[in-house]
């Protein structure tokens, strides 16, 4: 309803002024100063055409992650194995790279096979959580969580086992690839693709268009609701459930690809980068809803790069963003909560 969203952009307002408030009493009780604070975390993120690619670099993975988790949100799934997904999308595209490296082909090909490896990785992962839920009656966040310690430990075996460095194993990744197998940058010293930031934006207007402009959209939204009653109305929910779990592991097998081949250029321990989780947080404070996505997304990508500042230039700890992130959402949820309750309004999880 119109009429309801003055109300909801209030709710958000008052919840970024009760997080900031929160944030200022933390960094007032280690004896810092909060405004110098605040004024390096925006210098960090945007003082530079440097810093800020660098907030873009952080705001491709992040996009595409959250991508995946509203077609998730939206049929009523909590996909939390989502960094098990990055990760393994991260290492599919590694052993596509690795495997058609020696072959002559085309480095162009080569890159574009392993961004869709990546891809059928990260669908594979989802596909998996989705199985244990449908067909094992494993609750997703669960199952999800347990993938996820699963993918972690992949991922450590084979950087210190069958993909190790030649002589030693390092918690430094693997040995880089070649920078013919690169995804294009602006330039030498850049880490910002155009590639793979079109790709992002590309996946938010494809989910954007997918939940507000097509039947399967509808039906998804009518599985999220209320599966029993999507079920007697002929909506088959749990091939929906099964669809949504593997088209968030394509989005979230992208990301961890785009790590490979853009980023890093070779599989790191920490490779998904908490991009998952993160990718949450977004997803809640955004109610789920695409239009917002890429904004918010891209204000969170800005904080975790511009708190980088902080040890620096205040010897501050940079989880400081992580407390205002992890606040934000938590005072749009309570106020969400509170304007339910007061005004007898049922929650509306799919609201746009």
């Amino acid at each position: 309803m119109r009429s309801a969203r003055p109300v909801r952009v209030l709710i958000r307002l008052g919840a970024v002024v009760l997080a900031v408030g929160v944030t200022t009493l933390v960094l007032l009780s280690s004896g810092a100063r909060p405004l110098a604070a605040f004024r390096n975390i925006v210098l960090g993120a945007f003082g530079s055409w440097d810093v800020m690619a660098n907030v873009l670099v952080s705001w491709v993975p992040l996009l595409l992650a959250t991508s995946g988790l509203l077609i998730t949100f939206t049929a009523g799934l909590w996909n939390i194995g989502i960094e098990g997904q990055i990760t393994l999308g991260a290492i599919f595209a590694t052993g596509a790279l690795r495997l058609l490296q020696p072959g002559g082909l085309e480095p162009g090909l080569i890159v574009a096979v392993a961004v869709l490896a990546g891809m059928a990785g990260g669908a594979l992962w989802a596909l998996l959580a989705g199985a244990l839920r449908t067909f094992g009656g494993v609750n997703e966040i669960f199952g999800g969580l347990g993938l996820n310690f699963v993918a972690t430990a992949l991922n450590l075996w084979l950087i210190f086992g069958p993909w190790k460095r030649p002589g030693v194993a390092s918690m430094s990744g693997t040995l880089p690839f070649p920078p013919a197998l690169w995804m294009a940058t602006l330039t030498e010293q850049s880490r910002l693709s155009p590639a793979a930031l079109a790709l992002a934006i590309l996946s938010i207007v494809v989910v954007y268009t997918l939940l507000r402009g097509t039947y399967f959209g509808l039906r998804l939204k009518a599985v999220g609701r209320n599966a029993n009653a999507a079920h007697l109305l002929g909506v088959p929910t749990w091939q929906h459930m099964m669809i949504a779990f593997s088209l968030c592991g394509v989005f979230a097998g992208l990301a961890g690809a785009v790590q490979v081949t853009a980023v890093y250029h070779r599989l790191i321990p920490s490779i998904s980068s908490g991009y998952g989780y993160l990718g949450l947080m977004v997803a809640m404070l955004v109610n789920y809803s695409a239009v917002l996505a890429a904004p918010v997304a891209l204000f969170f990508a800005a904080l975790n790069v511009g708190s980088i500042q902080l040890p620096i230039v205040m010897r501050l700890d940079s989880s400081l963003a992580g407390v205002l992130q992890g606040t934000l959402v938590l005072f749009v949820l309570l106020a969400q909560g509170a304007r339910e309750r007061l005004l007898g309004k049922p929650r509306d999880t799919h609201e746009r």
